[in-house]
């Protein structure tokens, strides 16, 4: 099921329960989202990479990237910053209210195609959860990818979202985890400096690895252009961009950079697709 409700209409949203609310930073809270239909939500899939369009109603609607593993079919998250009148909204719900959700939509993560690569992840601040949609999956895969190396960068530590699952990956042996923030406090004794900082602490060959990255849009073009300079290849950099997308469907026009709409060709593409926009990206 794909860019429908289950009622067959893109715009009509399908009502979902708010079934736990989790704390990430001060500003940030994950929601998890479970459908009221019991067979819309039995029928429910996404991929890594897609997102929904969430409504809280009176108040508006916006897109949200999946934050958590397409494998898991009950329930989904969604990790959203208070920023304006919808996540404000968002914000002030309880667990058990009720919220509208129109998708999946949009493209996805290669992940078939990536199978046997070493996989380098590269996340900024609240760009961490679509990446998150994607490493649970290949960590429950883990066998079929080569090497997988996670660096994540935030503000502070307090800044940093999903703190215990940081945890869970540090303690992993079968993963390279490092991460930074750009200003500690006294209790923090891991890297100081942007997240790429951490390039220097690994080594990696760029012709059998792909890199995935997501955050701010500053940090993405120096993570990238770092990238091409330890020698990876357009088409092994994905990379998420951000626009508003009004209307998810490509109708609007909101998203739109040169001839792609964020919304139906993206939001996940490769640096060579990314070169070939008209537009500043």
């Amino acid at each position: 099921m794909s860019g429908s409700n289950g009622n067959g209409h893109l715009y009509v949203p399908q009502l979902a329960a708010i079934v736990k609310i989790t704390d990430e930073t001060y500003d940030t809270k994950t929601f998890t989202l479970r459908f009221v239909d019991d067979d819309y939500r039995k029928n429910f899939t996404f991929k890594s990479g897609q997102f929904v369009e969430l409504s809280v109603f009176g108040a508006g609607e916006a897109p949200f990237g999946f934050a958590s593993s397409p494998n898991r079919r009950e329930d989904f998250d969604v990790t959203i910053r208070a920023v304006g009148r919808v996540t404000n909204a968002l914000h002030a719900k309880r667990e058990g209210d009720l919220v509208g959700v129109r998708g999946p939509l949009g493209n996805h993560f290669p992940f078939e195609e990536v199978m046997g690569y070493d996989i380098l992840f590269v996340g900024g601040g609240i760009g961490l959860p679509p990446l998150r949609s994607l490493i649970e999956p290949m960590l429950e895969a883990r066998e079929k990818f080569g090497r997988i190396i996670i660096l994540y960068g935030a503000r502070t530590p307090a800044d940093r979202v999903y703190k215990s699952w940081l945890v869970e990956l540090e303690k992993r042996d079968d993963i390279e985890f490092m991460q930074t923030v750009d200003v500690g406090d006294d209790s923090w004794t891991g890297n100081v400096g942007v997240v790429t900082t951490l390039f220097k602490k690994i080594s990696v060959d760029p012709s059998k690895t792909v890199a995935f990255t997501c955050g701010p849009p500053i940090m993405i073009k120096f993570v990238i252009q770092d990238l091409l300079q330890m020698g990876f290849d357009g088409d092994h950099i994905i990379s998420t961009l951000e626009r508003y997308m009004k209307c998810g469907v490509g109708k609007c026009g909101h998203c739109a950079i040169g001839h792609k709409y964020v919304c139906t060709d993206g939001p996940v593409f490769s640096f060579t697709q990314m070169r070939a926009l008209r537009e500043q990206w």
